[in-house]
């Protein structure tokens, strides 16, 4: 294992991006905004949120992405585990260099746009779970991890997320829990038609915080998230509950 800054790092070095990948985005290139300008491309990491932060220390630009096959130590929010299997999922991770005023919502616009991508790519309407978890028919589907640190510039985000699509992408003990995009389409999905729409979904959502269109993002984000709504929840601060 290697080390950047004390990032653990893979290995492997980056491989050209694969076509069925390549393709897509090339044809959506007026689409992604700030994002996708540049992607690097793993057959597998410890964390696509890893090599991303690494990545953004030595210099990278803003909209910057990892995108990996596979992760051994991927993770989700509070540090849990989140299952990675090669050629099961979409995990992919991108440098953001938000301003202050966007910071607040940004995790919240993060999973519409995430939402909004996997629609697009499949036809399913998924639902949102506080603050950015993406539901299916009351399982998990894809989860988004936001990652800051204080620079000299300002604040950088590393923006990881990670998509269920195929069974495989999720252990057999959460099979109650969680979904995979194949199990509800019916059939394969095309990841590059995913991944680019996500990044597309997450570029729209992006720009809408940065011109301080908060209303929008946020109408966008109840929508989504109405299923949630009335419900008891418990509130844990501190040790106290």
């Amino acid at each position: 294992m290697k080390y950047a800054l004390g990032v653990p790092m893979s290995d492997a070095h980056p491989q050209p991006l694969p076509d069925d990948l390549a393709r897509p985005l090339a044809r959506a290139a007026g689409r992604l905004g700030a994002l996708g300008h540049e992607v690097q491309w793993y057959r597998d990491v410890p964390s696509t949120n890893d090599v991303a932060a690494a990545w953004a220390e030595c210099g990278a630009r803003e909209g910057c992405v990892v995108v990996a096959d596979g992760q051994s130590a991927g993770r989700g929010r509070h540090g849990r585990y989140w299952a990675s299997p090669a050629g099961a999922g979409l995990y992919l991770s991108t440098v953001l260099r938000p301003a202050d005023h966007m910071l607040a919502l940004l995790t919240i616009a993060a999973g519409v746009g995430v939402a909004v991508g996997i629609q697009a790519a499949t036809g399913i309407v998924p639902d949102l779970k506080w603050p950015n978890d993406v539901f299916i028919n009351g399982r998990k589907v894809a989860g988004v991890l936001a990652e800051a640190t204080s620079c000299a510039t300002g604040t950088r985000v590393v923006l990881g997320v990670g998509i269920n699509v195929s069974v495989a992408a999720y252990p057999p003990e959460v099979a109650d829990l969680a979904t995979s995009l194949e199990r509800e389409v019916g059939g394969p999905v095309t990841r590059g038609h995913l991944l680019t729409e996500c990044l597309c979904g997450l570029a729209d959502q992006y720009q809408d915080l940065a011109d301080g269109r908060r209303a929008a993002v946020l109408d966008a984000w109840r929508v989504r998230a109405a299923a949630t709504f009335a419900r008891r929840v418990q509130w844990n601060d501190v040790g106290e509950t």
